[in-house]
């Protein structure tokens, strides 16, 4: 019974302090697995219309709009990448952003495959708009 009443004390003061920080809740941050693609679709033409290229600080997301930049933080070594999203995927699940090569290779071994990372919109100004 004490027990009891022990967590039922915690889980009250936990509900009115806001209990553990999610870090999902950090405004403008996305946390998630990250990928990269490139030479099949290198000199191809992007969702946004841009020529990809393999060179470029460039990523793929599902939703956020072209032009976007976005800071991607490699989570197991803290080293990330500046990279404005000009393209449309990832296309396989549970991944939140592909890079291009060249981003990839700035945080990760290319042999990582997938990664852990935080990314933040650092710049949305430049945002493609689409006319009606």
């Amino acid at each position: 019974m004490k027990y009891f009443i022990f967590f039922i004390t915690f889980l009250f003061i936990s509900c009115q302090t806001g209990g553990v920080k999610n870090r999902n809740s950090e405004k403008n941050s996305i946390y998630g697995k990250a990928s990269w693609y490139g030479e099949k679709f290198h000199g191809k033409k992007t969702a946004s219309g841009e020529i990809y290229s393999i060179n470029k600080n460039t990523a793929a997301h599902k939703t956020l709009p072209f032009g976007v930049i976005l800071k991607v933080t490699n989570l197991k070594n803290n080293k990330s990448v500046v990279v404005k999203v000009n393209d449309r995927g990832p296309y396989v699940r549970n991944r939140v952003i592909d890079l291009s090569k060249s981003a990839f290779k700035k945080i990760s071994s290319l042999n990582s495959g997938v990664i852990d990372v935080k990314i933040e919109i650092l710049d949305d100004s430049k945002t493609f708009k689409y006319k009606n």
